[in-house]
């Protein structure tokens, strides 16, 4: 598999003459500065050009790129200790969704996250980011703790969709993500949501309830994705990119509406260019909206939270 996409192919090939030319020069067989330098300014050039222009389909391709940082390495590198827990305490610890009790700043906070994996292990160890009904209630019980002891909740959503398998659906797959929306939005401790890569459908929703919803520059959050939209419409997949069209789904078409409170900016090229730098940025916006709402009363708190997500969709014919 490669480690780019198609659009940014010119870029990586103009990188790796780079890299070549820098290797020639350190072994001393050829002074190549001036020439590197050269090439440097014209990457920096062309890297501003291909990213500043990206279509929405684009988008939703950085968002599921293969090096892109998933939930487990915004948790290491945004805070001090993180003590992982695991399981629903029903059925079995679901490892599409790993959450525990962290410090941030300083302060201790819940974390909840999608993972997904690199790898074919990894994958099918995280199955692909999709979690089972145990996963959310996993979550849920996080969720309960946070309130328990007033500590606030941070959701890192990443997933291309609940996982839609026949055991799943027996264990009461959508009945799982239901209870976590209606626990979400009486939830009385302050809830920050975190688009960090694919958002999609109720398997986004089901840790996606918050007071403050922040949306990675190249992540995508919609109702379902590009593909199955196509499928549904024109029953082909592959009219997947005039679906995302469509669907406006990126950070910016969200932001107009108000689905989302703030973009969250990535390095140049994108949040998999600089893993250190996305996750400042990343934990730079949460601590700055975590410390404007953590200080509201809980009641307050609460019935703003349902009023935002009771009013999506209101619309007035004049």
């Amino acid at each position: 598999m490669e480690k780019w996409l198609p659009f940014e192919k010119p870029l990586v090939e103009l990188e790796k003459k780079i890299s070549d030319l820098k290797s020639f020069t350190k072994r001393g067989d050829v002074d190549f500065s001036d020439e590197i330098r050269r090439l440097e300014r014209k990457a920096q050039k062309m890297q501003k050009s291909i990213y500043s222009k990206l279509s929405r389909w684009q988008r939703v391709e950085l968002a599921r790129h293969p090096l892109r940082p998933y939930t487990l390495d915004y948790i290491e590198r945004m805070t001090d200790s993180f003590v992982e827990l695991h399981g629903d305490r029903r059925f079995a610890d679901d490892k599409a969704i790993v959450g525990g009790i962290a410090k941030i700043d300083n302060r201790s906070v819940v974390i909840v996250g999608q993972q997904k994996g690199r790898n074919t292990k990894e994958k099918l160890y995280r199955n692909f980011g999709m979690s089972n009904p145990e996963g959310y209630r996993k979550a849920l019980r996080l969720f309960r703790l946070a309130e328990k002891f007033s500590l606030p909740v941070i959701c890192l959503v990443d997933t291309p969709g609940a996982y839609p398998g026949i055991g799943a659906e027996e264990r009461g797959q959508a009945e799982a993500i239901a209870y976590n929306l209606l626990t979400l939005v009486g939830l009385k401790t302050p809830i920050i949501i975190n688009i960090i890569g694919e958002g999609a459908s109720g398997g986004a929703l089901g840790i996606g309830i918050g007071d403050r919803v922040l949306m990675m520059e190249n992540a995508w959050y919609s109702v379902i994705s590009p593909e199955g939209c196509s499928a549904i419409l024109w029953k082909t997949r592959e009219r997947k990119m005039e679906a995302a069209e469509v669907l406006k789904l990126t950070a910016k078409d969200l932001i107009k509406i108000k689905v989302i409170d703030e973009i969250v900016e990535e390095p140049l090229g994108g949040a998999h260019r600089d893993y250190d730098e996305a996750a400042h940025l990343l934990k730079k916006t949460i601590v700055q909206h975590l410390s404007e709402i953590e200080n509201i009363e809980r009641d307050e708190l609460v019935l703003h939270r349902q009023k935002r997500f009771a009013g999506m969709g209101e619309f007035f014919i004049k």
